[in-house]
C-alpha cells in the first residue's frame, strides 16, 4: 500500500479507500446536488474529495472522522472553502440527533468504510425520522442487498430493515480504479429517502427487529424452526403465512403480520 495524497497512508483498520476519480466524484454531486442551508453531514471524508466540493456549494459541513491523522489535512484542504465542523468520533457511535433541527432535517452522505457499512445503516435508522435523504459509496455486493427484493439470495435482513424506514435506489456502479488503493471490489452509489408513512404497520418495533434478525439467523431454516420461539405453527399461520416457508420468500408486509401477531401474544 504505497503513500499518496500529502503523505497520508490509507489505513486497513479504518477501511480506508479514498477516492480519486473527479467524473465519479461529479457524478455523486450532481446526484447529492447540495445547497446553502442544509445540515449536511458526512461521514468518512477522509482526505477530502467530496468534502471539499461540498463545503464550496454547501458553505457548511459537518464531517464525522475517527481517523484524527487526516483532520490537519482535511482542514487544510478546506481552508477558505467554508464553515467546517469536525467531529473526531466513531460514527458507529456518534448521536446524529445532535446536529438535526426537527425531521427531515439532515442530509447525510460518505464513503463508507467497507467494514462497518452494514452496523453504520442500522445506526442510522435509528435517526431516519430526522433525515431528509442519505447517499453512500458502499461495497456493489452490500448495495444489491440493500435493494433486493423477496426470493434472491442478496435478500436478508438488511434489505427488511432497510426497506421498512427508506426508499432504497441503486444510482450506479463505482470500479475499484476510482479509488486510492484500489479496493479488490466494485462498489456502487446508492440513495436512501426514509419514508415519510411507514409503508408497513408495525406494532412493535422491537419484536418486529428481533422476528427479522431470528428469521434470517439460518437461512436454510423454515419459519417453524427459525421462530418457534415467538411464534408457534398456528401462531404464523394465522398471520396467513406457511410455516414451512424460509425468510427469503416473505415480503416486508408478511414480516409485518408475522410481527404483529407476535406482538399480540
Amino acid at each position: 500500500m504505497s503513500q499518496f495524497d500529502q503523505g497520508h497512508r490509507a489505513r486497513k483498520r479504518f477501511g480506508q479507500n479514498f477516492l480519486h476519480d473527479e467524473a465519479v466524484i461529479d457524478r455523486i454531486l450532481r446526484a447529492i446536488a447540495p445547497r446553502p442551508g442544509q445540515t449536511l453531514v458526512e461521514i468518512g471524508p477522509g482526505l477530502g474529495a467530496l468534502t471539499v466540493p461540498l463545503l464550496e456549494t454547501a458553505h457548511t459541513l459537518h464531517v464525522v472522522e475517527l481517523d484524527r491523522d487526516v483532520i490537519p489535512h482535511l482542514q487544510q484542504s478546506c481552508a477558505g472553502k467554508g464553515e467546517l465542523h469536525v467531529h473526531q468520533l466513531d460514527a458507529l457511535k456518534f448521536d446524529f440527533a445532535s446536529l438535526a433541527h426537527g425531521e427531515d432535517s439532515l442530509r447525510v452522505v460518505g464513503n463508507l468504510p467497507y467494514n462497518i457499512s452494514t452496523p453504520l445503516l442500522f445506526h442510522l435508522l435509528d435517526f431516519a425520522p430526522l433525515i431528509a435523504d442519505m447517499y453512500f459509496m458502499v461495497q456493489k455486493e452490500v448495495a444489491l442487498r440493500m435493494a433486493a427484493a423477496p426470493g434472491g439470495g442478496d435478500y436478508g435482513r438488511l434489505s427488511v430493515m432497510l426497506q421498512w424506514r427508506c426508499a432504497v435506489e441503486l444510482l450506479f456502479p463505482v470500479g475499484p480504479g476510482a479509488f486510492r488503493p484500489a479496493p479488490k471490489v466494485d462498489s456502487a452509489f446508492v440513495r436512501l429517502v426514509p419514508h415519510a408513512a411507514p409503508p408497513v404497520q408495525i406494532d412493535d418495533e422491537n419484536v418486529f427487529s428481533d422476528l427479522v434478525r431470528r428469521a434470517f439467523s439460518q437461512r436454510r431454516k423454515t419459519l417453524r424452526n427459525t421462530l418457534k420461539e415467538l411464534l408457534d405453527e398456528a401462531g404464523i399461520r394465522a398471520a396467513g403465512i406457511d410455516p414451512g416457508l424460509r425468510a427469503e420468500v416473505l415480503s416486508l408486509a408478511q414480516f409485518a403480520a408475522l410481527a404483529n401477531r407476535a406482538a399480540a401474544k
